[in-house]
């Protein structure tokens, strides 16, 4: 793994776990919440991708 996948991974990683807690914090359930992680963590690699060259 090169750095630059691991600073791709890990930035989507902490962009779900804001994504998710603000869901969770606005006083949704914590299905949804994790939902909303994930789906924020896998659409926000690509723009990563793209983003860190």
């Amino acid at each position: 793994m090169t750095v630059r996948t691991a600073l791709i991974l890990l930035t989507s990683v902490v962009i779900g776990a804001i994504a998710g807690g603000l869901t969770l914090a606005c006083g949704s359930h914590p299905a949804g919440a994790v939902l909303a992680g994930l789906a924020s963590a896998g659409a926000s690699v690509p723009s990563l991708h793209a983003l860190i060259h």
